[in-house]
């Protein structure tokens, strides 16, 4: 690596903010090269080291190594999430089966882990602190999960696992986008859009004209199964066409076809498990969790899913009664389903998208919403930047400020579509808060809005006004992160309870004083009625049911591949998938799950094998957490202060469920989230 590479040394931006304006596709290779040429040459330093190990050279030295490695890594593996292209998933394929095996140098030293276990089994001899002694207990539990304990041929049969597994969950992210670019729907005849607003028409055009279709429109693909626009589109064969491209991605016998990629992962996982002594790969991943076993996580599923299905199938039967309206003798869809519910929500609430969509203009609903609502509860200022360089064109910077003027963090907003970018919406950092390094948060959220043509407004629907709000939630638990150590910084906490902060500032889109600020009309300005507030807070609950069993669909699918021993035969993936619905009860034809196995990219690509089950037993929390807010008042500071002191502080260092005792002053209640989604018979 030269000199004159951007990640030889660390950013002079402010907060670290990487140099995107000088960093080019060819500065990667070399930076991957140097910093895990470092990283293991500090491990080698640690691991070798005469002095008797301590908590400093040797616990320490272990959480604060590694940085160049961090700053590469981190930037790289933001961009191939949300503006890739050819060489970076070149070298995404090659550089990941090599961090696998860098991980598994690391954390199969015996040397190494012979000064961490010496220094645990000493623990209480050591007088520290509680954030150190629990890094301590976090990083020899690491090792012995990554198996630091086996004997040489197992730690060689592991480090294969890993690898493979590594290059398939490229293979199939890589997979997934490409099918997904692919399968969006061209349409000819502007007159088979009926239903779709001017401005979502517009999009559809200049999204076809940028593949050279001009004329034409194209609709693209979000990553769930169900489509927004299934709920607008009039046309039933369009809604069709549209409903079989999203569940025929990575499931067409193509060369980007996921089928034998995620057996095969399954499979390796099962492996792995059983190498490390747990029976399955859920056993092994909810051990760690705050739901501890695999019993537990599904238990939840299991008890609210028959009165989700029974409530759906109720919802089912009004459905098809406005389907034989259009359409006698038809059966309804799953191509059908948002589209009635719609029309049964305007009749009974005399509400529907349409209308609502020019009170949530883009801007506004960030600016005004999202962090209007910060600053209240939190004394939160942001301040946008136009002077630092951003990865793309679409990417705004905001300087964030505490209630005392002293600055936070910087939070980046990405919110548009474009083909490079994967499907979906989430948060990550490029720089994590640590005291003991003196840096502060970088963090960014992404979304995946359809965006109009030049001098058009950004309307959104409902659910991603919503989305934006969860995902701020994030960027809030990883902003206000205040720990010692980087291991420990903001959303570095289990996957059950890494939801559950941004499921919380879900509540503050529809709070009356924030809801005032932002739903205007973006041409006239005039706020959103109150009669179609009163409609939205009585909606509430509608819809739930649909929601709530193609959640436990995905959620219950996701345990029973990983649920699998070394000894199960899985055979063809759609049969068992259907197989695995069926015995879970929660197949119903005309609600699939939200995401199907091929395209099921959170448990196949991302971080949340066997714990896709997390959304709803953080919600578990997150319901609770909303009833004290609103029983001591809602959106003031002393409360906001409490939440941020108590628990978002506090990131992953320490117990997060005596963090949650701490905020509450008890355990957490089911009650308030099966009165939230109905479900009050379950």
């Amino acid at each position: 690596m030269t000199p004159d590479n951007p990640f030889a040394q660390a950013s002079d931006l402010p907060y670290g903010l990487p140099p995107f304006d000088r960093i080019t596709d060819e500065h990667f290779g070399p930076a991957f090269e140097a910093g895990l040429a470092e990283h293991a040459a500090e491990i080698a330093a640690i691991a070798g080291n005469p002095e008797p190990p301590t908590f400093e050279n040797t616990i320490v030295a272990l959480d604060t190594s590694g940085r160049l490695l961090q700053r590469v890594s981190s930037v790289f593996f933001n961009l191939t999430s949300s503006d890739t292209n050819p060489a970076r998933q070149e070298l995404q394929a090659a550089i990941a089966p090599r961090l696998a095996a860098h991980s598994d140098a690391i954390h199969l030293n015996p040397a190494l882990f012979a000064r961490v276990r010496d220094l645990y089994e000493r623990r209480d001899q050591l007088g520290l602190d509680p954030e150190s002694a629990w890094l301590l207990d976090r990083t020899y539990t690491g090792f012995q999960r990554a198996g630091a304990g086996l004997d040489e041929d197992q730690q060689a049969k592991l480090r294969a696992l890993n690898e493979e597994l590594s290059t398939l969950s490229t293979r199939f992210q890589d997979n997934l986008l490409r099918d997904t670019n692919d399968l969006a729907v061209l349409v000819d005849d502007v007159a088979e859009l009926a239903g779709l607003s001017e401005g979502t028409i517009a999009a559809a055009g200049a999204a076809a004209a940028s593949r050279g279709e001009e004329g034409k429109y194209l609709l693209t693909l979000n990553l769930p199964t169900s489509q927004p626009l299934l709920s607008v589109l009039a046309n039933r064969a369009l809604r069709e066409r549209l409903y079989t491209a999203s569940i025929s991605r990575g499931n067409r016998g193509n060369a980007a076809d996921n089928n034998a990629v995620l057996a095969r992962m399954a499979q390796l996982r099962a492996q792995r498990a059983a190498l490390l002594g747990y029976p399955n790969h859920a056993a092994y991943v909810i051990s760690d969790e705050t739901a501890r076993t695999a019993e537990a996580a599904v238990g939840l599923l299991e008890r609210l899913a028959p009165v989700a299905v029974a409530n759906a199938r109720r919802d089912a039967e009004e459905l098809q009664r406005y389907l034989d309206q259009d359409h006698p003798g038809a059966t309804l869809e799953p191509w059908d389903w948002a589209f009635y519910a719609e029309r049964a929500r305007k009749a009974r609430f005399d509400l529907d998208d349409a209308t609502l969509r020019p009170y949530f203009e883009l801007d506004r609903v960030v600016r005004d919403g999202v962090l209007f609502a910060a600053g209240e509860l939190y004394g939160l200022r942001f301040a946008e930047r136009h002077d630092l360089p951003v990865y793309h064109p679409d990417v705004r910077v905001f300087e964030v400020f505490d209630a005392d003027g002293s600055p936070l963090g910087l939070f980046l907003g990405d919110y548009y579509a474009r083909e490079s970018k994967r499907g979906g919406a989430w948060m990550n950092t490029f720089s994590d808060q640590s005291r003991l390094l003196g840096e502060r948060p970088v963090v960014v959220n992404n979304l995946n809005i359809a965006k109009p043509p030049a001098g058009e407004p950004t309307l959104l629907s409902f659910d991603e006004v919503t989305t934006l709000f969860h995902e701020f939630g994030h960027a809030l638990h990883a902003l206000f992160s205040d720990v010692r150590y980087p291991r420990f910084s903001g959303t570095n906490v289990p996957r059950d309870f890494v939801e559950y902060p941004s499921q919380v500032n879900e509540m503050w889109m529809l709070w009356p004083e924030v809801l005032a600020n932002y739903a205007k009309h973006h041409e006239t300005g005039e706020p959103l009625p109150r009669h179609l507030v009163q409609r939205l807070e009585e909606s509430a609950q509608y819809g739930q049911p649909f929601a709530t069993t193609e959640y436990l669909a995905a959620a219950l699918l996701d345990q029973a591949w990983h649920g699998l021993g070394t000894d199960d035969a899985i055979g063809d993936v759609a049969s068992f998938e259907a197989a695995a619905l069926e015995k879970a009860g929660v197949a119903v034809p005309a609600i699939p799950p939200r995401y199907r196995s091929t395209y099921f990219a959170h448990v196949f690509s991302g971080g949340y094998s066997a714990g896709y089950y997390s959304y709803i037993w953080s919600e578990v929390l997150d319901a609770d957490t909303v009833e004290w807010f609103t029983e001591n008042g809602g959106l003031k500071r002393a409360n906001g202060d409490h939440f941020r002191r108590t628990l978002l502080s506090r990131g992953g260092s320490g117990d997060p469920m005596e963090f949650f005792r701490t905020f509450r002053g008890r355990d957490p209640e089911i009650g308030p989230l099966l009165a939230r989604r109905g479900l009050t018979g379950a």
